[in-house]
């Protein structure tokens, strides 16, 4: 008598959350940006149509298979071995026993093993190596238990993602917006593919396609999993990886983004690396990227570059590095908000990374491994990471001549794209 009501009860629950579901996707579906015809009329949207049955949803983790890296012709810069120096820090040790073995076939890495089991490796190499490992905050923790792991199983992938839109496709210049979102933030995604993030084709062969790069939700959150498995399937632009959320995990993100992009991306022109709480002025990239000279359109790694900076000692600071971990300066580079790279660089960025170990954020790591590979960051003023002055961050004449903002509210990303297209607008 009493599975009965129980039974009814998980009925009614389960009615509630598909009706959820449905009145979501129809309301998001019927939301619309009235942006001057005048750029609507410049571009093709994608079919959403064609592209459901391009995406490949696992109801089971599913291990992805990495590219081989060219580790045989990784060449380390003189600069980056005068910039990090030799000491007794973990990271600095394993650096440099990585550099004393490179070239050698043999290699210490564990990128080869299942993910538990390179944890489990990991966790017996730090008890030898960190003898302060336990007064590492716990997240640091995590993160130091996966840092030589590279094997998470993917719960999304997207291997038509970067199809050629046209027959004559082939010769397209593909800019691939590559988003980090966490599992809960639909509504930041939502703003941005409504906005910034739209995929496009301009009339001179530019297209422009969309990845939101997502790990597992944090232990505290709600089930999201029937939400975001029916966004999967409906928007296709979700590319999930089995392993935990985290600030000091998105270096770990990145190196999975790199070797997928290779594999299911692999002529794509430009990358935008960015988070899904920045606004970009996607006309303004796309003027700059049109405004690149064919030499230097290879080597392009720019954004807010941050120089002279180094490790904070806070443990209360999200960006906290041990002494004992790392004892060093940080190279110059550009600000995780939002940065663009060739997509000539991700292959050599990838190969190298088998030699720089994984640091725990995500911007320095990638300033580290471009800074091996001789390739410096570039400053442009339309990149503004930490914002603009307070009294200019409603200003839309501002905003019409920026790249990129940094931390902006779903609500604002939805004003800024309509207010800089407006025909109304005067600056």
């Amino acid at each position: 008598m009493i599975l009965i009501p129980l039974m009814m009860k998980g009925i009614y629950v389960f009615s509630v959350l598909a009706l959820l579901i449905t009145f979501l996707m129809v309301f998001y579906s019927t939301l619309n940006l009235e942006t001057a015809k005048s750029y609507t009329s410049e571009v093709k949207l994608f079919s959403k149509v064609e592209d459901q049955n391009l995406d490949i949803l696992l109801s089971e983790p599913q291990s992805f298979t990495l590219p081989e890296p060219d580790v045989d012709n990784v060449s380390v810069s003189e600069s980056f071995r005068q910039t990090i120096p030799q000491n007794g820090a973990y990271w600095n040790r394993l650096l440099y026993s990585r550099l004393k073995n490179l070239g050698k076939r043999e290699s210490p890495l564990r990128d080869k093993l299942s993910w538990s089991k390179c944890r489990q490796a990991n966790e017996e190499s730090l008890k030898i190596n960190v003898h302060n490992f336990n007064s590492y905050p716990a997240p640091f923790q995590d993160f130091l238990r996966v840092m030589d792991c590279r094997s998470s199983a993917a719960l999304a992938l997207l291997p038509h993602k970067c199809l050629p839109i046209e027959s004559d496709g082939e010769n397209q210049t593909l800019l691939l917006f590559a988003i980090k979102s966490n599992p809960g933030n639909f509504e930041r995604r939502q703003a941005v593919r409504e906005t910034w993030g739209q995929e496009m084709l301009y009339p001179n062969g530019l297209q422009i396609r969309r990845v939101f790069i997502l790990g597992n939700p944090y232990p505290e959150d709600p089930n999201l999993g029937p939400l975001l498995s029916f966004e999967k399937e409906y928007f296709g632009d979700i590319l999930q990886w089995d392993f935990q959320e985290s600030f000091l995990n998105l270096t770990l993100k990145m190196n999975l983004f790199l070797p997928w992009t290779l594999k299911h991306c692999p002529h794509a022109s430009f990358v935008f690396s960015g988070d899904d709480d920045v606004f970009v002025n996607t006309p303004a990239l796309v003027t700059y990227l049109q405004s690149l000279e064919p030499s230097k359109a290879s080597r392009v790694y720019v954004g807010h570059v941050i120089n002279s900076a180094g490790p904070i000692r806070d443990q209360k600071s999200k960006y906290y590095i041990p002494t004992s971990f790392y004892n060093g300066p940080y190279p110059p580079y550009a600000g995780g908000g939002g940065f663009l790279i060739s997509g000539a660089l991700l292959k050599p960025l990838y190969s190298v990374s088998f030699v720089i170990p994984f640091f725990p954020i995500d911007d320095v790591y990638i300033g580290m491994c471009a800074k091996a590979l001789g390739v410096s960051p570039q400053g442009h003023a339309g990149f503004q990471t930490f914002d603009v002055k307070e009294e200019d961050r409603d200003n839309l004449c501002i905003h019409k001549n920026l790249i990129l903002i940094h931390q902006r509210l779903p609500k604002q990303l939805m004003y800024l794209w309509k207010g800089i297209h407006s025909p109304l607008l005067s600056c």
